[in-house]
């Protein structure tokens, strides 16, 4: 006999088209509705929650009242929740995103009972590499998910076990036709008998059990209440098959009995089957761009620092903290971070970044405030303290700012030493805008805000401050404009069309024409890219660009301006018609002590339904590329093979090589390489005749959520055709991203890190309009918390654990060797442990004279608690 195991569930999509709000009045009333088939009849054993916690928290939201039923029906086993908090994307989603989701999604299945221990993600577009790794270190080792797989990855069966580099593994239930197969089951013998015969045909051949699931559920789909009818028309019609009300888990328990199931490895982005939308990366950029930000300053700057501020002695906050992630977590589905809704969806997405932004920064800034408050001084000079949140000592030029009503100042460490300086610029402040209370009182003498550039070693995972004292000395800007910059590393000129040539001086190589734009056409939606055909791209080439070169004794700036004039929209496109325009601002920062080209490009648009794409060449013929994924780094072909066969094979969507990245993507060769690190788009693609040259996409501009019969992928549309006209992206953009030329040896995931953990300052005046009582803790005018040893694994965040009085240290290998990991602490270690991601220990770890070492296979995450 066939087992057909039929699990009610629904997928719960908390916004789409449709709002927060409007699914949490269905969710209100389908709640009501499941609960009480679960408590009235003992007959239907199960309904799966959908895998993700922000249900409950959505539902409790309206009814608190109902917490004792839903903890019920979990103990029971009944209403199965978890383990995610929302279900995640995983292609430009963050590895301590992901893992924040499931520690803050286990945590808060916990408070009800047990949690549905299967990473299921039977929506998300694509499947990343890592995620064996990271669901192992929250002890899952079940998969449920439906895109992106097809034969070529090495099976035709839809049961196997998916492994990742470091020999994590999961045992893998695919859905080859989705979670909705089940979806409002029909009565009608005919109708459902037609229906049924079409999946039961798919289901048996990538079956290798008698057992196959029929998921009886859908988008925000209610309990079908004569689910019993349907099963006994069922089991009339197909009577060699036993048919019953189940969950995954128990499916899962037959998978297990089976001994010669395949093993795939590598991430799973075919569309083949089902859509993935490989150029969904792209879509909304100043969303993508804002999550990209977000990201980087809760996990370089803000665990880091509130790490550092508790080992001083000061509160770890870890229900603000976790307020933030939730917020942008909540952005993170899949259809939220990948932006595929309507506008006031994405309204709603954009205002809880700026919330999460605002409470970072925030959070950021007080801990800040609270260190310095408390320093051992008795000098009563206004300070300035610069945090280095890496694990190692760091000689860096620093741009900061210093609010003074002097008219001029020194600065001076704590030895007495005086640090040389450079003033860029400065303005006059009311100080009002400081703290209302000094008008209050009658002084309205201005202050003075400094923009200053210094340079001085930061110590590791720890800070330094100098004091501000009043000097005699004239103080006035020390740029000078110049025709040409040179530094330590490289010679750059700036080209009449604003395009750079730089020749690397170590490397003995020239790169001409970096930052050329590429624009064409986008006939395409919110899901994918759709390029118009045999169309001539335009290029910056011809432009008449404005540059300026200013440089001091620590480096240099270029500023570029220039209007690229493009097409209006579409049909204009077409009929060739130029009639609207870009202005591009463009901003580049480089040091005389680092390899490293810092970007800015600000574009404001005026066009509809195009693309914008800054071009690095790299003088590298690939053959493929390197990026990073979760924890780690991926290679992948600059072509992919099945770009010949798709149509004859019938693909639901075409295999371009538009691929995501999170901090850096690279080319290389035996003799150098060339990075692009970003702190902003996460979307990338190879291209030129000989593939050398890597195309970083600025925007898309499209003006609706899906659409039919594109010219890559061909058929229904994905979504619904929706009018959404703020995805056009007109008005102001800002794109940060850096340019690094380097040896093959680099290791280019450290530098990306470096990147995006710049070293922050903070100014203590005697002004704040926020007041803070003199704290008990007193701490040290300079401080290092820890330092590595060896210097090839990546720090990922260094955090307080969740519920020890204890830190947690994680980091990871992105090498394609095995290395050791070590760190010495400034401080009596009593104890310090491996642990999984969700901080459970898993062996002691010995401690010699306060250092810790672990070796760390190649693309594998570790932590460490102490």
């Amino acid at each position: 006999m066939k087992n057909v195991h039929i699990v009610p569930h629904m997928h719960w999509d908390r916004e789409w088209y449709f709002s927060t709000e409007e699914s949490r009045i269905l969710l209100v009333n389908n709640m009501e509705e499941i609960m009480e088939m679960l408590e009235n009849n003992p007959d239907y054993p199960y309904y799966v929650l959908d895998g993700q916690t922000s249900i409950l928290e959505d539902y409790f939201a309206v009814k608190p009242e109902n917490k004792d039923r839903v903890r019920k029906l979990v103990q029971e086993g009944r209403l199965i929740i978890g383990p995610w908090y929302t279900q995640t994307d995983e292609m430009v989603v963050g590895g301590e995103s992901i893992v924040r989701n499931l520690l803050y999604g286990i945590k808060d299945s916990e408070e009800f009972g047990d949690y549905m221990r299967i990473g299921y993600l039977p929506d998300s577009f694509g499947q990343s590499a890592q995620m064996p790794m990271i669901l192992n270190g929250f002890d899952i080792t079940y998969s449920i998910f439906w895109r992106g797989t097809s034969e070529r990855h090495g099976t035709d069966k839809t049961e196997f076990y998916w492994r990742t580099e470091d020999g994590s593994k999961v045992l893998v239930q695919l859905f080859p036709l989705g979670y909705a197969i089940g979806k409002y089951l029909p009565e009608d013998e005919e109708a459902l008998q037609k229906r049924i015969d079409k999946y039961f045909k798919v289901l048996d051949r990538g079956a290798t059990t008698d057992h196959i699931i029929l998921p009886n559920g859908h988008d925000q789909m209610p309990i079908q209440k004569n689910i019993f009818t349907v099963m006994e028309k069922l089991k009339k019609l197909y009577p060699d098959r036993e048919f019953f009300l189940s969950k995954y888990e128990n499916v899962f328990s037959e998978l297990e009995k089976q001994g010669d199931l395949p093993t795939l490895e590598g991430e799973f982005l075919d569309g083949k089957y089902m859509r993935v939308h490989r150029s969904i990366y792209s879509t909304r950029m100043d969303i993508k761009a804002a999550n990209t930000r977000i990201e980087n300053k809760i996990t370089n700057i803000l665990e880091p620092l509130a790490s550092l501020a508790y080992s001083l002695g000061f509160e770890y906050h870890h229900g603000l903290i976790e307020l933030i992630w939730k917020e942008i977590m909540k952005n993170h589905a899949h259809d939220s971070i990948g932006c595929c809704c309507s506008d006031k969806v994405h309204r709603e997405i954009a205002n809880r970044f700026f919330l999460a932004e605002e409470k970072v920064d925030q959070l950021i800034e007080f801990y800040k405030r609270k260190i310095v408050d408390s320093m051992d001084t008795e000098k009563q000079h206004d300070r300035l303290t610069a945090f280095n949140l890496l694990p190692y000592e760091r000689t860096e030029v620093i741009t900061t700012s210093v609010m003074t009503k002097l008219k001029s100042f020194k600065l001076v460490d704590k030895d007495s030493n005086e640090i040389d300086y450079e003033i860029l610029k400065s303005e006059v402040t009311d100080p009002g805008l400081i703290d209302r209370q000094i008008v209050h009182y009658g002084n309205y003498d201005p202050f003075i805000k400094y923009t200053i550039q210094l340079k001085d070693t930061v110590p590791s995972m720890g800070y330094k401050t100098y004091f501000v004292v009043e000097s005699d000395e004239k103080l006035q800007p020390s740029f000078v404009t110049a025709d040409q910059v040179e530094t330590d590393f490289y010679e750059i000129s700036v080209n009449q069309n604003g395009t750079l040539n730089i020749f690397d001086k170590k490397l003995n190589k020239r790169f001409e024409n970096v930052l050329l734009l590429e624009n064409g056409g986008d006939d395409g939606d919110e899901y994918d890219f759709s390029p118009l055909p045999n169309e001539e791209l335009i290029y910056s080439d011809r432009v008449e660009a404005r540059s300026e070169i200013r440089k001091n004794r620590y480096g240099a700036t270029i500023d570029v301006q220039y209007r690229l004039s493009v097409p209006a929209d579409l049909e204009k496109r077409k009929d060739k018609v130029i009639d609207s325009h870009v202005d591009v601002h463009v901003v580049v920062a480089v040091q005389n002590h680092k390899p490293i080209i810092e970007v800015e490009v600000n574009v404001n648009n005026f066009a509809k339904d195009h693309r914008l794409r800054a071009l690095i060449p790299t003088g590298i013929a690939a053959k493929f590329s390197i990026s990073d994924n979760q924890f780690g780094t991926i290679k992948r072909d600059v072509i992919d093979p099945a770009i010949h066969v798709w149509e004859k094979e019938d693909w639901d969507e075409r295999p371009d090589p538009i691929y995501p990245m999170l901090s850096f993507v690279g080319l290389s060769d035996d003799a150098y390489g060339v990075s692009v690190l970003t702190n902003s788009t996460r979307e990338y693609e190879i291209i030129g005749e000989e593939f050398d040259t890597i195309a970083i996409t600025l925007f898309r501009s499209i003006g609706f959520l899906g659409k039919e019969e594109m010219l890559r992928r061909p058929g229904r549309p994905s979504g619904i055709k929706l009018p959404t006209p703020d995805s056009q992206m007109l008005g102001e953009l800002t794109i940060n991203f850096a340019i690094a030329t380097h040896s093959k040896e680099t290791n280019v995931p450290r530098t990306a890190k470096e990147y995006l953990t710049p070293v922050v300052t903070y100014n203590k005046i005697p002004h704040d309009a926020m007041r803070l009582n003199k704290a008990d803790v007193t701490t040290p005018l300079e401080f290092s918390f820890l330092q590595e040893v060896h210097p090839n694994v990546v720090l990922s965040t260094l955090k307080k654990a969740e519920k020890e009085n204890q830190f947690v240290l994680r980091f990871y290998n992105p090498t394609e060797r095995k290395e050791t990991a070590g760190y010495s602490f400034n401080r009596d270690i009593r104890h310090a442990s491996v642990a999984n991601l969700n901080e459970r220990v898993l062996e002691d770890l010995s401690i010699t004279d306060n250092e810790a070492r672990i070796e760390v296979r190649p693309n594998q995450v570790k932590s460490i608690l102490f």
